[in-house]
């Protein structure tokens, strides 16, 4: 009875050593985000936006600087003919108006900081979105992301699909234009 036991028990294991193990291979995958984010047009685009806005606010402002410094140098050659008095009083005016400068200098980088960052997190949700579908739909289980704030210290070359992304982000990107164009053709 022993005998038959033990031969079973090995029957048994000799069986279950045979069997192939299945092993589910994990498709993964990742994307340098700061290269993406150099080569996205939308990125660039957004971009080269508000580096023309800064430039046309900041050529007001800057013809405003220099009407400014233009009356500080007049003031110095009038200080001493005008008078102590008038020196004073105009000296004060002169401090007041560089102040609000400086002031304004400060409210248009804030402007432009906070309507480019919140056009920017737009984007990056947008981008998020996008790898979350196209990893979906290529089946992968992970996608990760590296670059300036990387999680990843080191991956096969192999695994980066950056340039898939950027192509696929840039092609969707143009593919509302190319609709419009054809609308206002139709018109």
């Amino acid at each position: 009875m022993k005998k038959a036991l033990v031969i079973i028990a090995l029957s048994i294991s000799l069986v279950a050593c045979n069997k192939a193990a299945e092993v589910k291979e994990v498709k993964t995958a990742y994307v340098d985000t700061s290269e993406l984010m150099k080569e996205y047009t939308e990125a660039k685009d957004l971009e080269a936006k508000y580096k023309t806005k800064a430039e046309e606010k900041g050529r007001q402002l800057e013809a405003e600087i220099n009407r400014f410094k233009q009356e500080a140098a007049s003031f110095q050659a009038q200080a001493q003919a005008n008078g102590q008095a008038w020196a004073q009083q105009k000296g004060a005016e002169l401090q007041k108006r560089e102040q609000q400068l400086s002031y304004a200098q400060q409210a248009l980088s804030q402007e432009l900081q906070q309507e480019s960052g919140k056009e920017m997190d737009s984007l990056v949700s947008g981008v998020k979105k996008f790898i979350k579908v196209y990893g979906k739909e290529k089946g992968y289980a992970y996608i990760y992301g590296t670059g300036d704030a990387a999680s990843i210290l080191y991956a096969e070359d192999k695994f980066d699909i950056t340039k898939e992304i950027i192509k696929a982000l840039n092609d969707k990107y143009k593919a509302p234009a190319k609709t419009e164009e054809k609308a206002e053709a139709k018109k």
